[in-house]
């Protein structure tokens, strides 16, 4: 019995953080609507993107021990996040207008770096975390390019229910910050490796619980 209770907790544990990435992919703006504050927001989603994938993969790897799960658990959040956006397709929208993170390759290169250097945890947590922080800005300013142009789709399919916050508006000449991509990496590489960490201890902590 304990066994599968502790085999549960730690499921919907995935579940759970899988969930609340999706809605936070939501919640923290998405960049794909061109407004003032355009790429503010794409270095604030990039960052909590970044967390939010790192911590739940890092535990999910770490339960099994087997390279691979952190990509499964990419894929999760993915598929998450498609059914979820489905909502804006379903008022008119291009679903390419509505971009999903790439959360994959990333998630990729933590496996990589736990496979590599033979299921340490430490390396895990420094390498794997820096891995992921640097790079998921870049994949996704990459995925940003190849869809269409997001202003112009904006104008083109206007919606007037949406909340001002969420109306496009013409961008101004400046831009709060010089590089999106290099502010992102460079805060998610520190920042990830915390919340690599802490993937790692919430596995002790919850194996501790259900043990008790």
């Amino acid at each position: 019995l304990m066994v599968w209770l502790r085999r549960c907790t730690h499921y919907l544990f995935i579940v759970v953080v899988a969930v609340n990435c999706t809605l936070l992919t939501i919640n923290a703006g998405d960049y794909i609507f061109y407004t003032d504050w355009a790429w503010t927001s794409y270095t604030v989603f990039s960052i909590s993107q970044t967390l939010m994938l790192v911590v739940g993969a890092t535990y999910y790897l770490t339960f099994t021990g087997v390279p691979g799960t952190a990509t499964y658990y990419g894929l999760i959040m993915t598929v998450y996040t498609w059914v979820a956006k489905g909502a804006w397709f379903a008022l008119g929208y291009p679903y390419d207008f509505i971009v999903t993170p790439v959360w994959l390759p990333s998630a990729m290169l933590l496996d990589l770096a736990y496979w590599a250097t033979k299921k340490n945890k430490h390396s895990l947590i420094l390498f794997g975390g820096v891995l992921v922080g640097m790079s998921l800005p870049l994949f996704n300013m990459v995925n940003l390019i190849t869809v269409a142009d997001p202003l112009e789709t904006a104008f083109k399919y206007p919606r007037p229910t949406l909340p001002p916050y969420m109306t496009p508006i013409e961008p101004q000449v400046g831009k709060f910050y010089n590089s999106p991509v290099a502010l992102g990496a460079g805060a998610g590489a520190v920042l990830s490796v915390t919340f690599a960490a802490l993937g790692c201890k919430l596995n002790t902590w919850t194996y501790r619980w259900m043990a008790a």
